[in-house]
Parts: structure tokens; C-alpha cells; sequence
């Protein structure tokens, strides 16, 4: 069965390649990145596209799927996926529940799966209960 997404309701932002920003950046729909981001991105329901024009040095990057076609160093996290496209570079160590790395890309990082999406809603649990929900492949003991 083809995946289906719904992205006509979404507000995208775009930052123009003549944008820089600094800081912590929140965002819950679709930011598309074609200029310079220093900081940390918050996004853990919005969907993040680094364009290949993109300089990006973050502490880390959590977003629901992050699609990265230029340049990207620091910790990334994304709950459904993360796509490198050809011609990238990303240092990172990523954590994600798919994901896709084309050829030609310059990559620097450890991957960790997640095991499956995450079925429980952030903003109505423990942050324990969410914790335990993010059990993370690499650290189960069989």
C-alpha cells in the first residue's frame, strides 16, 4: 500500500539562502533551510529539509523526518525518518526509525534504529513513560 502524506494543510517556512540565524529555533509544520542555521532545532511534530545551498552547525536537530541535501554537523533525531540525498555532507550521529542514504555523500556519524515510531503522544505522559517508549535497538539485551 503507497504511504500517503497530507501536506495541504501544512504552513511551510522557507530561511533564503541570504538568511543566517542563530539560536533555537520551535516549529511545528514544514521549515525548508537554504541559508546558515547556527543553534538547535525543536520540531518534534514538524518535518525539516536542510536544501543543498544549506551551511547548518546545530547541537542537535529533532524533528519528526528530516530530508538533508546540503551540509550538516551535529546530533540528529528525527521520530519517523532522515534521508541524506547525493552530494551531502553531514557529520552527525543520527537516531531515527528509517533511514535512507543516497551514493555520493560524505558522511561522518553513527546511525541507531529505533525499533518502531514512538505510539505514545508527548504532551500526555511522564517523561519517563515517553523514555521508555524510545527503546532504542542497539541497547536491548537479548
Amino acid at each position: 500500500m503507497a504511504e500517503q502524506v497530507n501536506t495541504e494543510k501544512r504552513n511551510i517556512t522557507v530561511f533564503g539562502s541570504e538568511t543566517e540565524f542563530d539560536g533555537v529555533l520551535e516549529f511545528t509544520d514544514r521549515l525548508v533551510i537554504t541559508g546558515k542555521f547556527n543553534g538547535k532545532i525543536e520540531a518534534p511534530e514538524g518535518d525539516l529539509e536542510i536544501a543543498k545551498s544549506a551551511d547548518c552547525h546545530v547541537g542537535s536537530i529533532k524533528a519528526s523526518s528530516i530530508v538533508i541535501s546540503g551540509n550538516v554537523e551535529g546530533t540528529i533525531e528525527a521520530g519517523e525518518r532522515v534521508e541524506i540525498c547525493s552530494g551531502s555532507t553531514v557529520k552527525s550521529d543520527i537516531t531515527t526509525a528509517r533511514f535512507r542514504i543516497a551514493n555520493n555523500v560524505d558522511y561522518t556519524g553513527q546511525v541507531k534504529m529505533l525499533e518502531e515510531e514512538p505510539s505514545v503522544d508527548l504532551f500526555s505522559v511522564a517523561s519517563q513513560e515517553f523514555k521508555e517508549a524510545m527503546i532504542i535497538k542497539a541497547d536491548r539485551v537479548s
